[in-house]
């Protein structure tokens, strides 16, 4: 069964153009995927079509007005009507590969693109939560949109071409991922580790695995704190590098 999103935006264009191309576009040709953009300048009345307007109380920028808003929403709603409705807003708890897995087992999503200084609070009462990518500010959600259609996309059965990398990334075990290598075998003096040229997959395994956990608790100690480590997983922290 095919992840339905639809992305709610002012600037239809910044979101067509990335939906369409590689993993996504694949996707949506093969019938996996469906990513649907409405223009929330739609919903708004009158010839300028406007969906802004200046906050009260004062202040700096411009606020996103209720009713265009409220209206993309409930349509969209009356197309997916299980579909979740979340905001991209710096004040929402951070995206996360757990949370993608959440949504991409609803089946679908609305996702709400922010712009200006905010969405008039009101609007809320049709939203379902809110997500963050993290503690920077961006000019509107376009972009937290697609990263988040990005993640869950590839957790969708077949959308991937290979099913296991899906489950061997960065964060799905909770451990950073370890390093990767292609031909040629040697380049510019740097060669390519000889246990992954040797063949012996039990011995690769057990090096990627070591520099997974020591990656993680060099770069990511707040991951590795989390991790429930195996004795086995102890030992071979234990070892250096070259006894592998």
């Amino acid at each position: 069964m095919a992840f339905a999103a639809e992305i709610l935006t002012l600037f239809p264009g910044m979101i067509t153009g990335y939906a369409s191309e590689s993993i996504l576009g694949k996707a949506a040709v093969k019938g996996l995927l469906s990513i649907t953009t409405t223009d929330i300048r739609d919903f708004a009345p009158g010839k300028h079509r406007v969906t802004d307007d200046s906050p009260y109380g004062g202040g700096a920028g411009m606020v996103m007005k209720v009713e265009p808003l409220v209206s993309a929403i409930e349509a969209a709603k009356g197309r997916l009507p299980a579909a979740r409705v979340i905001l991209l807003s710096p004040r929402g708890p951070t995206f996360d590969q757990q949370k993608a897995k959440a949504i991409a087992a609803q089946g679908s999503v609305i996702l709400v693109c922010g712009r200006y200084e905010g969405v008039d609070e009101r609007a809320l009462s049709v939203i379902d939560e809110e997500l963050s990518l993290g503690d920077f500010v961006l000019t509107g959600g376009e972009l937290g949109a697609l990263i988040v259609v990005d993640a869950v996309a590839r957790l969708v059965p077949g959308v991937l071409g290979n099913a296991d990398s899906a489950v061997t990334e960065s964060f799905e075990s909770g451990l950073l991922e370890h390093p990767h290598y292609t031909r040629p075998p040697e380049w510019r003096g740097l060669r390519v580790p000889e246990v992954l040229q040797g063949g012996d997959h039990a011995r690769i395994e057990k090096w990627r695995r070591w520099h997974s956990l020591q990656l993680t608790k060099a770069r990511r100690p707040d991951l590795f704190a989390k991790l429930e480590l195996s004795k086995a997983d102890l030992k071979l922290l234990a070892k250096k590098e070259d006894d592998l």
